[in-house]
C-alpha cells in the first residue's frame, strides 16, 4: 500500500540520532573535527513506515538522505502508469546526491518497503561539506561512480528473459559493499519484498531463491538471504 507524507510531517517525526546510529554512517567518520561537528548538528533520522513515501516526483530535494535500517524502494511511472523499479536500497545506503547537487526536484519516488529508519542532512549542510572537505567530496564521487555502474547493471538485469538470473543480479546489486557497507553477507528482506523489486510474483522469487540455493551462491535463511559467493551471483546466467 502506498501512504504519501508531506516533507513537514516526516520532518516533525525526526530527532537526533544516537551515537550507535551514527556508527553507521560511514562518511561521517573521514570528517575533520569542525566538519564533523556542523554534520552532527545538522543529521536527523526519521522512522519510515512500510508503504511510505520519503521522496516524490516533483517534490524540490531539501536533504540527503541515508538507511540506518530497513529497505527501500526507488522507482517511477511510465507515461501509462506502469510502474519502473530502478533498484533497492539497502542498509548503508546513501541516495539522491546527484539530485541535491543540482538543487532539482525529485524523478523518482522512494518507497519504504518495510519500517525504516532513515537519516537526512540538509541541502545546505550537503554544499557546505562539498565545497570544504576532501573526503566527502571522495565519497561523492565514489557514490556517483559506483551509482552509474549500478544502473548500467540494472538496464542489462531488465533485458534478462531468465528469472532467475534477474534474481541472482538484483540480489547481488544489494550486496554491493561500496553502496550498501552495512548489509554485510546477510541482507534481511522477505521474498515479497525481493519480488517487488525484480517484478516477479513471491511464487517465482521462491524458486529462482531455491535453484541460487542449489548453485550455492546463497543460503535463505531465517528473515533474509546470505550470500555465499558474491562473484558468483553477480555472473549468474552469464555465458
Amino acid at each position: 500500500m502506498l501512504r504519501t507524507s508531506s516533507a513537514a510531517y516526516l520532518l516533525a517525526r525526526a530527532r537526533t540520532p544516537e551515537p550507535p546510529e551514527l556508527a553507521d554512517i560511514a562518511w561521517l567518520k573521514a570528517l575533520l573535527p569542525n566538519e564533523r561537528e556542523r554534520a552532527l548538528a545538522d543529521l536527523k533520522v526519521v522512522q519510515v513506515e512500510g508503504g511510505e513515501l520519503l521522496c516524490r516526483v516533483g517534490r524540490p530535494a531539501t536533504y540527503w538522505f541515508g538507511v540506518i535500517d530497513g529497505l527501500l524502494k526507488m522507482s517511477n511511472d511510465t507515461a501509462i502508469g506502469v510502474p519502473i523499479t530502478f533498484t533497492g536500497i539497502a542498509p548503508g545506503g546513501w541516495f539522491g546526491e546527484g539530485t541535491v547537487i543540482k538543487r532539482e526536484a525529485y524523478r523518482y519516488n522512494i518507497q519504504a518497503l518495510r519500517k525504516s529508519l532513515v537519516a537526512g542532512l540538509t541541502v545546505e549542510t550537503f554544499h557546505w561539506l562539498l565545497d570544504r572537505s576532501i573526503p566527502f567530496n571522495r565519497f561523492i564521487v565514489q557514490q556517483l561512480n559506483e551509482r552509474l555502474g549500478q544502473f548500467i547493471a540494472a538496464r542489462e538485469i531488465d533485458r534478462l528473459g531468465d528469472p532467475d538470473a534477474r534474481v541472482a543480479r538484483s540480489l547481488a546489486a544489494l550486496f554491493h559493499p561500496i553502496l550498501y557497507p552495512n548489509v554485510g553477507s546477510l541482507l534481511r528482506i522477505t521474498q515479497q519484498e525481493l519480488g517487488y523489486l525484480v517484478g516477479l510474483s513471491r511464487q517465482r522469487v521462491n524458486e529462482a531463491l531455491s535453484r541460487l540455493g542449489v548453485s550455492e551462491a546463497i543460503r535463505v535463511e531465517y528473515g533474509g538471504v546470505r550470500v555465499l559467493d558474491l562473484e558468483r551471483l553477480r555472473g549468474y546466467g552469464m555465458r
